[in-house]
């Protein structure tokens, strides 16, 4: 099956739809897939359900779907650098799931291994634990958190071959493995094409199988804050 697609708009023909859950990789702006964010903005699809760490920055990243008013509700765990995700917070016209960091991650995990539900400690006794199934074992205390699943998940990786087996980066590590296997369709862009049987087998993140579509994208990598020590008087 061929997997390289020419452009973003082309990888995400025919996926995109009104209330459809989104899977967006990386970790604040390290590793997000930025080409496939616009190509979404793009399709005009709305009331989306987006599950990401972060939320991006106003123009830049998720921001973008955020300024075109395309995401009805964040499932994320920090939010802190958007203001147009605040003033949508606070108005009511976005809605939020938080969750703990390290929970987001297994809950995505989970969805892709096909595990619906587990406990965790992360939460007890918070605003995190309200509603949610508490349970105890060996005298402590868990909630219950159930996996995730997307209609669409799209990621950024490193390098990928034909076949779509991904390797990614360092900070881009991060939610892009476990979200690549948690959506019914995976589209990925990569900074290199390789030929297949160039990447070492056991340096593979993502296996091929969980990749249907790829691109090859053009990368800002912008710095979310960019911070410099102050210049010494001479």
């Amino acid at each position: 099956m061929k997997k390289i697609y020419p452009d973003a708009r082309a990888a995400l023909d025919g996926l995109c739809f009104d209330g459809m859950t989104v899977m967006s990789g990386g970790f604040g702006l390290c590793g997000i897939p930025e080409n496939l964010i616009a190509a979404l903005r793009d399709t005009g699809a709305k009331d989306l359900t987006v599950i990401s760490n972060n939320a991006g920055v106003d123009d830049f990243g998720l921001g973008l779907l955020l300024q075109t008013r395309q995401i009805k509700k964040m499932i994320s765990s920090y939010v802190g650098e958007n203001k147009e995700f605040e003033r949508q917070y606070l108005s009511n016209e976005l809605e939020l799931e938080f969750n703990p960091q390290g929970t987001l991650a297994e809950r995505c995990r989970a969805g892709g291994a096909g595990i619906p539900a587990f406990y965790t400690k992360t939460g007890v006794g918070t605003m995190i634990a309200e509603g949610k199934e508490h349970k105890e074992f060996n005298g402590e205390t868990y909630i219950m958190e159930t996996g995730l699943v997307a209609d669409l998940s799209i990621v950024k990786a490193w390098k990928g071959d034909e076949q779509g087996n991904l390797v990614f980066r360092k900070t881009a590590r991060n939610f892009n493995p476990m979200m690549a296997t948690a959506g019914k369709v995976t589209v990925a862009e990569v900074e290199e094409i390789v030929p297949l049987g160039s990447l070492d087998p056991d340096c593979i993140h993502t296996p091929g199988i969980f990749v249907q579509r790829m691109i090859k994208g053009d990368h800002e990598k912008r710095i979310e804050q960019r911070t410099v020590r102050q210049r010494e008087n001479a």
